[in-house]
Parts: C-alpha cells; structure tokens; sequence
C-alpha cells in the first residue's frame, strides 16, 4: 500500500484483468517456491514508524502535505490522513552495534522532523492512538492527496454495499459509532517491524511472529484512550480491524476471511499458502494494472498490501534483483520514545531468532486458536494478562516476560552477535518497563487517574515527557 496508484474509478474489465495478472504472478511465486529461489541473505531488520503532527493545542494538525515538502526527504512519507505521517530507515544487518545505530538514525530523523513542524508550528508525536482525536477529525478533506487512498475508500464501501463502518469496542467501556469512510483507520499508528529470513527459516520465523504477538502486544501497549473513551490497553487492535471491515470473496464481506486479522491458522509448509489464501480468498480492492511483467509481482505485492495481516509476509527484491522474504510484525503501537522503540525492535528480534532455532517448532506446542486468543486477551488488558505458553500452562504475563522471555531475547541476541552493551541496554529498558508494570498506555491511564480526564491536558503532558527522550517506565506524572 505504499505505491501509488493512477485510477481511482474502476471499471468490472479492471478487475478481471487485475484478477488475471494475480493469478498468473501467484502461480509463478508459487514455482519460486519450488525451486528454492530466493536470496539467502538473511539477519536484516528494519522498521516503519508512523506519527502524529498536532497543533499547539494538542489536536491534530493536518498539515502533513506542507511538513513533507518542506522536509523534502523520501524516506518520510504521508499516510492515510493529512495529520499523520512515517518515518521509514534503511534495514541494518542485525549484528554489532544494530540496535544503538538503529535509534542513532531514528533519533536524527526524529530530530529533523521535530525541527521542521516547529517551522510550521506544529509538532510531532509518536503513540498508538492520539487521545485528543475527535470523530470530527476524519472528513475525506483531512485525507491526504494520494489517489490510492480515496480508491481504498471508495472500494471498501462497495464491498460493504454503502454500508458505514461500525465501531463496538468493550473495554473499560463502551464505544458504539459509525463513520461512513476509512478514516478511522488513521487513528491507529504503528511501529511495524520487519525481519529478512532465510528460505528454510521462513516457515519458522512467521509462526513464531504468531506466537510472539501476544507478549509484544502486552509489553508495548500504548492505545487506551478513543473519542474520550477508556477502551482497551491497545485499543488500536480491535480498532483497525473494524475500521476496514471487510470480508472474503463469495458474498462473504461479513465472513470469518476479514482483511485485517490475525491470521486463519499458522503455515505448515511454506508461507506461499498466505499468498495462495490471499489470490483465493480475498477480492481485488485496487485493480491497477501494471506492465513490469510478472517476475516482479506487483499485481501480488499490492494485492498483499491490503490484506492486513498483523503478521504479513512480503515479497522484497535485493539490490541484485533476487527475491527475498521478510516478515512484517505489525502489532507494536507507535512509541512512547525512540529508545522504546528501539528496545521494542531488540525484543522481538532476539525472541524471534531464539524461537527458529528452537529445537522443537514453538507452533507444535501451543495451537493456533490459543496464540490468537493470547493474543486479543494481552491486547485488552497488556501485562495485566494471563495467557497459555507452550507447555500449556496459563501464566501471568509479566512472570512469563521476567522469567523465561527476557533470557531467550538475550540468548538470541547473543547468537545474532549483537554487541552485549546493546542487548543490556534495550533488553533492560524492557525488563524495567515489565518489572514496574509501566506501559504507555499505564502511564497514561495513572496520568488521568491523578489529573482527570482532559485528552488535551494528557497529550500535552505525553509530549512533553516524550520530548525529554527517557523511557516511559521513567516518565513522571507530575503536570507538564
């Protein structure tokens, strides 16, 4: 969904010529498969920050189309609405001083775009969902100008048959509305993570994504306020997933194939059945038609870009033109700093590299539907949680995290050679956070425990504590 697109109107010809270049570039990633093709340069790691710009009252500053000209570089770019942006690096081989480079040219994008928005009287922040955000807020006049997102809009409405989406999230309380546009999508702002595997590690890095997304979620919660509303502890979840909610193919818009999701089961023999799932089960949204012929699958790649899978698999090419394979993990909410963004990113490569090499697959220990349900369940309550590990014991999480995930992150690490001040560093800003139960969306929720319940007065203390670069388990509740 990154590329742009040049329609916006689509004709029932587009799709089936869409539908027949999927088809023909599935297949042939399917003889990829097959014959072993892609690149065995592995240990990458990389990321995509999305953030808010807001005004001087706390509120969103829809403004993202003057911010990115005047910071004039590509590696930031807009998003789905006018008042959020992200922030995109290059991918670091994942050994050495990885980590602390990472947040040395996160912190220097991060720095530069801070000081262009201070240009234009606005300013920059990093969260899951930004708390003074108002239904109001998502017209179609504050989507931003990209033809890809007013056919995403328009698409997702046909398949709804013009129906508005609903919103009905249970949390602390409840929250019913409906919007009449995808907007609501923009409200929910990630920190997505993505890792390069190997071929004969593919299978086994992206169940292990599966089953790690329970803990990330937990350990990173940062979404607990929407519309004034105390929701879920990442609220974005079950927030992004009704804010595009639509369905499979067959007359099944409100069937159990939903198009942002965890998954419908882990893989078994190669993650070319998510691929295969995606050309079969889900319809075109964006029938573009491209001429690059179909080695390099842009029908399918786009395809897959509309298909969120919180644990997507992508197709990549190396600088010499070889496929590659990366797993997208997008379960992590923006911020609350660069530094736990960065430990956030330690965590879940050292678990990740610990569970593929593992001697038993973790998937043969503990069933799909529970790595889903761990998974919803952590969402909802973060390092509150109980949920079932692989040796079918339920357990608190924050126990599971200090106990058994913190020394196979390390021991990870230690294989992938990262250097050892770095995995003391970032793995110790996550034990501190876990040990002292302080989330983002803690923090936030102890800041109108003792303030009250003023969104402008919460964001405006969030951005100031985030402005002083500590982690968040050190953050102060004392008024900005």
């Amino acid at each position: 969904m990154g590329q742009e697109i040049r329609e916006t109107h689509f004709t029932p010809e587009d799709f089936e010529a869409y539908a027949a270049s999927l088809r023909g570039e599935t297949e042939l990633l399917g003889e990829w498969f097959e014959q072993g093709i892609f690149s065995a340069r592995d240990r990458m790691g990389g990321f995509e920050l999305e953030a808010w710009l807001i005004d001087g009252a706390a509120r969103p500053a829809a403004i993202n189309e003057q911010f990115l000209a005047r910071l004039d570089n590509p590696m930031v770019v807009p998003e789905l609405a006018r008042f959020n942006v992200e922030l995109n690096d290059y991918p670091q081989h994942l050994w050495g001083s990885a980590l602390s480079r990472f947040e040395a040219s996160l912190g220097a994008t991060w720095e530069r775009c801070r000081r262009v928005a201070a240009e234009l009287d606005a300013r920059l922040l990093m969260i899951g969902i930004l708390p003074t955000v108002r239904e109001a807020d998502l017209t179609q006049a504050n989507m931003s100008d990209m033809k890809r997102y007013r056919a995403l809009n328009e698409q997702v409405l046909r398949l709804r048959g013009g129906q508005p989406l609903e919103l009905d999230i249970h949390g602390h309380e409840h929250l019913k509305t409906a919007h009449k546009s995808v907007m609501l999508e923009s409200t929910t702002t990630s920190f997505q993570l993505h890792l390069k595997v190997h071929p004969r590690d593919a299978v086994r890095a992206y169940n292990a994504a599966l089953v790690l997304s329970a803990p990330m979620v937990a350990l990173a919660a940062n979404s607990p306020y929407l519309f004034g509303h105390d929701l879920w502890d990442e609220t974005r979840i079950p927030l992004f997933e009704q804010s595009v909610a639509v369905g499979g193919i067959a007359g099944a818009s409100h069937g159990p194939m939903r198009r942002v999701t965890f998954g419908s089961g882990y893989v078994r023999k190669s993650i070319y059945e998510c691929f295969l799932e995606n050309e079969q089960h889900y319809p075109v949204l964006l029938p573009m038609t491209f001429h690059e012929g179909l080695e390099q699958m842009s029908h399918l790649r786009l395809h897959n870009g509309t298909i969120w899978r919180w644990n997507r698999p992508l197709i990549g090419f190396d600088y010499d033109g070889i496929p590659h394979l990366r797993i997208e993990h997008r379960v992590v909410p923006g911020g609350p700093t660069v530094v736990d963004a960065i430990a956030n990113a330690a965590f879940f490569f050292g678990l990740s590299k610990a569970l593929i090499d593992a001697g038993t697959p973790p998937e043969q220990q503990l069933p799909f539907d529970r790595a889903r349900d761990n998974f919803y369940t952590a969402a909802r309550h973060s390092l509150e949680a109980s949920i079932t590990w692989l040796d079918g014991a339920k357990v608190p999480i924050r126990s599971l995290i200090l106990e058994q995930l913190l020394p196979l992150a390390r021991s990870g690490l230690e294989t992938l050679e990262i250097d050892a001040l770095d995995i003391d560093k970032y793995l110790g800003i996550i034990e501190g956070r876990v040990r002292g139960a302080r989330t983002g969306a803690a923090w936030q929720r102890a800041y109108v425990a003792r303030h009250g319940a003023s969104m402008e007065a919460l964001t405006e203390a969030y951005y100031q504590c985030q402005e002083g670069g500590q982690p968040v388990h050190e953050w102060s509740l004392d008024r900005a």
